[in-house]
């Protein structure tokens, strides 16, 4: 905590005054009880110690009072003759001048060591001021948040009672108030208003590095928006550029062949048969459902991008949302084998997009696994549910595992899907506060491991 350094008051002088009156007197009467045993010239020296703490707790101007009066009182006292201020002896006037010359230079010396003091103490808080001020300023990515309390350092290192910063303000003072320019070299950082005028000396040393250490905190500020706006335009070209990629060639496959069964269907130079034409009904019904989850991942993935995919909690189970996974795959589920633990406790998630996850999971799987089956286990560990989707295809080398979940990317098998299902599960995985993981097995396959924080 910052401490002002004391001001100069009434009290102060009184004290001052009353300190001095009392050193003087204190020495004299040392003096008197000391005169029996030693010659009375010796003895002036002793007034040093009247000088010397009134020097060093109050400062020159009250050193040379007291040491004025410690020759008066000398003289005064123990010179004859005896208290008149007339000295017979020329000798006594060598010694009073040669107490009186040492005095003030004990004077100006202590004075000067308690100014050196003095400003030394100053510049420690200056300094303290200024690394707390810095401190405050790294730790927060808004600097008008912290100048109430920054203002409120200020005033105590520079004695007054209250200031307050106002960054690129031009409004003069309003009455009882005066106002400090904030310049960093030729930058005008704003404008710091006191109720008192404080020390001019130190109001500009706190000035200019104050002003220097906000020049820096809001550069970085602004650097900072700038790079959010940099990333936020990076994720919209990324955007566009996946709708590109998709337009390109994810939608126009499956456009293409429902087009050519379309015009199968409605051409008259071709004879088909019932079976032919169911045949190309179906082709037309899965390329359909092909481009409704390619749209689908498209919004689910520009939704992640920007993040606006804010989840809406509820709580769950487990076997609730699996299901629910499994309706959506149809009779391709037929094709999963689930095995879930009967200690599964319930989760709090959004459950839409937790069933995004598990579907994207499970057709994942299934898309490597066309001849075996796809193994859903979930398990309760350590506070958590643990849903593992395992398939039996090609598996995963070190490099795929470290890029599966980037959107496009499709594996060993690049002709299958479009490479966004894996990107969405772990955007909507990570919005909840779950985990997902990709492990590759030694004997083949690989597994995506899903972590779900339980509720207790």
């Amino acid at each position: 905590m910052i401490t002002a350094l004391p001001k100069r008051g009434l009290a102060h002088h009184v004290a001052a005054l009353l300190a001095s009156a009392a050193a003087v007197a204190i020495v004299t009467a040392s003096i008197f009880a000391l005169d029996s045993f030693a010659p009375v010239l010796s003895l002036g020296v002793l007034y040093v110690f009247a000088v010397l703490p009134v020097a060093v707790l109050f400062g020159l101007a009250y050193a040379l009072l007291v040491s004025v009066a410690s020759m008066l009182a000398f003289n005064w006292f123990f010179l004859e003759p005896r208290h008149t201020f007339q000295l017979s002896d020329g000798q006594n006037w060598i010694a009073l001048a040669v107490y009186l010359v040492t005095a003030l230079v004990v004077s100006v010396l202590a004075a000067r060591s308690r100014a050196r003091e003095a400003e030394a103490e100053r510049r420690a808080l200056e300094a303290s001021l200024l690394a707390g001020v810095a401190g405050s300023l790294l730790e927060t990515d808004h600097v008008q948040d912290e100048l109430r309390r920054i203002s409120d350092r200020v005033a105590a290192a520079l004695g007054v009672k209250r200031a307050r910063i106002e960054l690129d303000s031009v409004r003069r003072p309003e009455p009882g108030e005066s106002a400090l320019e904030l310049r960093a070299g030729e930058r005008s950082v704003g404008r710091m208003f006191v109720e008192a005028e404080p020390d001019p000396e130190i109001a500009e040393r706190v000035s200019t590095s104050l002003a220097s250490l906000l020049a820096v905190a809001l550069d970085r500020e602004r650097l900072g928006r700038r790079a959010v706006e940099a990333e936020a335009l990076r994720r919209s070209d990324a955007i566009k550029t996946a709708i590109l990629r998709a337009v390109s060639h994810d939608l126009r496959s499956p456009l293409t062949a429902i087009r050519t069964a379309t015009d199968g269907l409605v051409s008259t130079a071709l004879e088909l048969s019932e079976s032919d034409r169911a045949d190309l009904l179906a082709t037309i019904d899965t390329q359909t459902r092909r481009l409704d989850q390619l749209v689908a991942n498209l919004l689910d993935l520009s939704r992640l991008e920007l993040g606006v995919a804010e989840p809406k909690p509820e709580l769950w189970t487990v076997e609730s949302l699996v299901g629910q996974a499994l309706n959506e795959l149809g009779a391709r589920a037929e094709r999963v084998d689930v095995e879930l633990a009967p200690d599964l406790r319930p989760i709090e998630v959004d459950g839409a997009q937790i069933e995004r996850v598990l579907v994207n999971l499970i057709d994942n799987a299934l898309k490597f696994s066309p001849d075996a089956p796809v193994e859903l286990v979930g398990e309760q560990l350590n506070g958590e549910a643990v849903v593992r989707v395992v398939d039996h295809g090609p598996g995963l080398s070190d490099g795929e595992l470290r890029r599966i979940f980037e959107p496009f990317e499709q594996g060993r098998i690049p002709s299958r899907g479009s490479g966004l299902g894996l990107a969405i599960a772990k955007g909507f995985a990570q919005a909840n506060g779950a985990r997902l993981e990709a492990e590759s097995s030694r004997n083949g396959g690989a597994s995506f491991v899903l972590s779900l924080p339980s509720q207790r």
